[in-house]
């Protein structure tokens, strides 16, 4: 079958299906013609393939995995197959506490926002302005300024925001 038809069959767009073949996930036999010629096994192929994704294995490891699946996508013993599983599951539990610790000081870092806005006075204004202070730059990321237990969980600044710096709109 030709890759349309495989990509139809599949539920899978035709540029994923050149994709796994480029990852060495689908081996298809090419015609005279250079067209891809794909097994009718294909379709369960890629329908291991994609089951295999949404489980968060990334395609490095299916390439390994994928020879030892059966028609429902479970996993028959192979060598070194079960470590690679492993390995993955403890990266995924290692994303998942940076993840949670990230998480945290997001919630710490709004629950301290909402804290400071319900104290501000009624007109909106935070008292520098209201005295005629101009507002004073942001402090330096090694000042405690509760964006920095943000950035050290994640390794980088929060996203949307410029530099530390407060917006009033």
């Amino acid at each position: 079958m030709l890759i349309g038809e495989l990509a139809e069959r599949s539920g899978t767009s035709e540029r994923l299906l050149r994709y796994y073949e480029r990852a060495g996930l689908l081996r298809p036999e090419r015609l005279a013609n250079g067209y891809r010629d794909y097994a009718e096994s294909d379709v369960a192929a890629v329908q291991r393939v994609r089951a295999l994704l949404a489980a968060g294995l990334p395609t490095r490891i299916i390439r390994q995995v994928l020879p030892c699946t059966t028609g429902t996508a479970a996993v028959h013993p192979c060598p070194g197959v079960l470590d690679a599983l492993h390995d993955q599951l403890r990266a995924l539990d290692r994303q998942f506490t940076a993840l949670a610790a990230a998480r945290q000081a997001l919630r710490e870092t709004i629950d301290e926002t909402t804290a400071r806005q319900a104290a501000m006075p009624t007109d909106g204004e935070p008292p520098a302005s209201r005295t005629g202070t101009p507002h004073s730059p942001s402090p330096a990321p090694s000042e405690s300024n509760g964006n920095n237990r943000v950035m050290s969980a994640t390794g980088r600044a929060p996203s949307g925001r410029a530099s530390g710096r407060c917006s009033r709109s």
